[in-house]
């Protein structure tokens, strides 16, 4: 057993016979009967706040509790896919909708998160309620999900006797539940085929989708739409309708990207893990960090979204171009609303890492904001970047670090399709070494502060000038410095070493020279210098 009371957990749900384990925890010595109390004390601090702060003689509001539930949804389902603009569909159609969770929807998750509610409506009643006319065919088992023939049958003849088909299918719960790592991106093969089989007879066949992770869909190119309404909640029958009709514009988008298939998943090798460890080996890599980066293709990317109008993106302007570690950063957008009806934008900002040194994702999301626009609106976002945003963390030193270098200030469309860039230039210190710096640390990491650099651009002549009275240095090679205004420095060393081609290797005078430690061009120092040098590296590593 880990020692979970240590990381932070007083409580562990659900419960688990730990007690002789954490018997033999105290006993062994690797946590105290005091570590144990902290964790007690916290939870009954808990426990008694939430008594005192009972209200008393408060009635609860179930129908705005319900409208609220119903906002979120129309807020949060996705339009993934809308072909022909087939979405909104039109009342006065006639429609099949097919499949259980039309009638019996999958809107909630189950373990721990799984609520009773008071009121949950269905796609099916809440269609019915405002009079629209509904054929119905159940499709499949809603508990296994698995079709039978006298079922396709069933579906088929509804969807050829309609104008429009809308398939409700997705995962049942007992295919993804607390404490059930799914093992595969499928869904049910009954669901997959009564998709196929309805495709088949109606070419206008959309698709809303009910699950809480990531699926396949082989048949995508088949329906021409695709709404998914994840666990929609309570409301979730009311939302799904008012968005197929068109009362809501869809705005909702992907918090999670889709790949195409399992195998393309960063985490695929190391899933499930070994003898009940799991090691996440995909680092930094996570969801759409490791597809944008790898340039994977996907099903659909992160933060993807369509709407039933469309938006307009311009004047991408920072507060400033240039700025040090620590600062915030300002940046504004123009958005605006190019349809015929009203809708949502989100603004996506992303920062993407450009010439830097660190292995970083390609790009990261940092902020958003939803825009509610009239057709034709236009509107200017601000948004805030905190010095956070372009930090990483460092296991060297366990804290966030600002690494110098050029970022470049995205809005997007999603983590794949760039709109409106520009760039932004991070002066900052770099991380000391391990160890920190010492005299056998190579120049060309020293350099790399502001104060080391100038130190040894200011004395490298000193280096440069004993080497060539050891004769390392060509004596025409000293006479061509000689002759050069300002003296011995990095720039000049640069100069010469292209003129005479100095490395083989193509690299010039001052590639080599960075190569080799500071000891070499301590030794050639004068005493005071030496003393200075000494005192640099002392208030680079913080001793001074």
């Amino acid at each position: 057993m880990d020692h979970d009371d240590l990381a932070g957990c007083d409580l562990t749900m659900p419960a688990e016979n730990t007690d002789q384990v954490l018997v033999k925890a105290v006993e062994e010595g690797s946590i105290t009967e005091e570590d144990l109390d902290v964790c007690c004390e916290r939870i009954l601090e808990l426990a008694f706040r939430a008594a005192e702060n009972q209200k008393k003689g408060v009635a609860f509001d179930y129908e705005r509790g319900h409208a609220l539930a119903r906002k979120a949804a129309e807020e949060s389902m996705v339009l993934l896919k809308n072909e022909d603009q087939i979405l909104p569909l039109s009342p006065a159609k006639k429609t099949a909708f097919i499949g259980a969770f039309a009638e019996t929807p999958r809107y909630q998750g189950g373990g721990s998160s799984h609520v009773t509610s008071r009121t949950v409506t269905d796609a099916l009643a809440a269609a019915r309620q405002q009079n629209l006319d509904i054929l119905y065919a159940p499709g499949y088992d809603l508990r296994t999900g698995e079709a039978t023939e006298e079922q396709i049958a069933e579906a088929k003849e509804a969807a050829a006797a309609a104008d429009v088909a809308v398939v409700f299918a997705g995962l049942p719960e007992s295919m993804e539940s607390e404490g059930v790592g799914r093992r595969h991106m499928y869904m049910p093969e009954g669901h997959n085929r009564l998709i196929r089989e309805v495709c088949s007879v109606n070419s206008n066949t959309v698709v809303v989708l009910h699950h809480g992770s990531p699926v396949e869909m082989p048949w995508i190119d088949r329906p021409k739409a695709v709404l998914d309404a994840y666990l929609g909640g309570e409301a979730v029958g009311e939302a799904v309708i008012n968005l197929l009709y068109g009362k809501v514009n869809p705005s909702g988008h992907l918090a999670e990207t889709f790949p195409l298939r399992l195998e393309d998943n960063p985490s695929y090798l190391s899933y499930f893990g070994e003898n009940g460890k799991v090691n996440y080996r995909e680092g930094v890599f996570i969801g759409y960090r490791y597809y944008t980066t790898k340039k994977q293709p996907v099903l659909f990317p992160f933060g993807h979204g369509l709407s039933y109008t469309t938006f307009e993106y311009s004047d991408l302007h920072l507060d400033k171009d240039a700025m040090k570690a620590g600062d915030s950063l300002e940046v504004r957008v123009k958005v605006k609303n190019t349809g015929e009806r009203a809708g949502k934008a989100v603004v996506q900002l992303y920062v993407s890492p450009d010439h830097v040194e660190m292995i970083r994702p390609a790009r990261e999301l940092k902020g958003f904001r939803k825009a509610d626009l009239e057709p034709g609106e236009e509107k200017e976002i601000t948004l805030t970047l905190p010095a956070r945003a372009f930090q990483y963390w460092s296991e060297q030193i366990h804290d966030w670090w600002t690494e110098k270098g050029t970022f470049r200030i995205q809005i997007c469309e999603n983590a794949e399709k760039v709109l409106l860039e520009k760039a932004m230039k991070m002066d900052a210190e770099p991380l000391p070494p391990t160890g920190g710096y010492t005299t056998g640390t190579p120049m060309g990491e020293f350099v790399k502060t502001t104060k080391g650099f100038r130190f040894i651009d200011e004395n490298v002549k000193y280096m440069v000038l004993g080497m060539a009275q050891a004769g390392f240095i060509p004596a025409e090679a000293m006479e061509m410095l000689d002759k050069i205004p300002g003296g011995i420095n990095l720039n000049v060393i640069r100069m010469m070493g292209q003129r005479m081609n100095a490395d083989a290797t193509g690299n010039d005078g001052v590639d080599t020279l960075m190569s080799q430690s500071l000891g070499i061009l301590y030794n050639f120092l004068p005493q005071e210098k030496r003393e200075e040098l000494d005192g640099l590296i002392a208030e680079l590593n913080g001793q001074k």
